[in-house]
């Protein structure tokens, strides 16, 4: 467990009465006066040098500093036990569940080839759409037991050995077929790109490209997660690009350039994007899909004051 603050009046409240102190009181800080005015999002462990590696705590905590989102990539190798506990907790607490990962593949061009392993020498696409229907009964029961409403896709590789517009019409079937499982359900797949030099050869790696994903789909559970850090290297321009594609944009994730650190801590001027980004009015999770800056407890501590100078209150 993380260290906490000792409570000095223990002796005199009893046993019975610590359930209602306030996880706030952990690592010697005091709370947040008030929340975020966007709903930033950490993730598991970011703030575990100040609170212990208990996930439920790092919600807490995270709660206590002001921040009203969540987010967890490996929720689905969760037991259903604890995604539920998450969720629990998270509406107790008023806080939304981000995003976690539905699927994703790195290294086989499984939506544009119709491959699951690219040194197959056949292409399979009934073995894909098998896996992708499983893949996505399984998000959906994760999503309703931890509360989240969108979920990560990323399609895979590009395949060499076909035609771009094959691979096109591949993906947008297969994107179709997602949806079909997903929308009845409420839940929302966010497409993301992925920039070029983190993870070459990635069949999606432009928020333009996504656009036209989107509108070839036809769903509302078929949007785009934009990734400041990913299209910061693979395009820039972000608040044009951004504009261009909000129609289609669900989700947000947030990291500095260079590093894939919280804000302040590289060249993007975050004051500014997220200024604009609530001037747009939006509403939804930016994940801070980012390592930190400094180590330990200080270094969380200089995380939550990152986002405190950048957040447009």
């Amino acid at each position: 467990m993380l260290h906490r603050r000792r409570f000095l009046q223990a002796s005199l409240l009893g046993a019975a009465a610590l359930p209602a102190l306030s996880s706030v009181l952990a690592a010697g800080e005091t709370p947040a006066t008030k929340p975020f005015s966007l709903k930033f999002a950490p993730h598991p462990d970011m703030f575990k040098n100040s609170v212990g590696k208990a996930v439920l705590d790092q919600i807490r905590f995270a709660h206590d500093q002001g921040f009203t989102a969540w987010e967890d990539n490996g929720m689905r190798k969760r037991s259903p036990e604890e995604q539920e506990a998450i969720g629990k907790l998270l509406s107790s607490l008023g806080m939304t569940m981000g995003v976690f990962v539905a699927t994703a593949d790195f290294d086989n061009p499984v939506f544009a080839g119709n491959k699951l392993n690219r040194g197959a020498r056949d292409r399979d696409p009934a073995a894909v759409r098998a896996f992708l229907k499983r893949e996505m009964e399984d998000t959906v029961a994760t999503a309703k037991r931890c509360g989240a409403r969108w979920v990560t896709v990323v399609p895979g590789t590009f395949d060499p050995n076909l035609q771009p517009e094959y691979q096109t019409a591949s993906v947008v079937e297969h994107l179709k077929e997602c949806a079909a499982v997903l929308e009845p359900a409420g839940v929302v797949m966010v497409l993301e790109p992925l920039n070029y030099m983190d993870h070459p050869g990635l069949y999606l790696q432009r928020s333009a490209h996504a656009f036209q994903l989107c509108r070839m789909v036809g769903s509302p559970s078929c949007k785009i997660l934009f990734d400041i850090y990913h299209q910061q290297i693979t395009e820039g321009n972000l608040i044009n690009n951004m504009s261009a594609a909000w129609d289609e944009i669900a989700y947000l994730q947030i990291g500095d350039v260079p590093g894939r650190k919280e804000p302040t801590t590289g060249e993007i001027n975050y004051r500014r994007v997220f200024a604009w980004i609530k001037e747009r009015g939006f509403s939804g999770v930016l994940g801070m899909e980012h390592g930190n800056h400094g180590p330990g407890r200080e270094g969380e501590q200089a995380l939550i004051s990152a986002y405190r100078s950048v957040d447009p209150a």
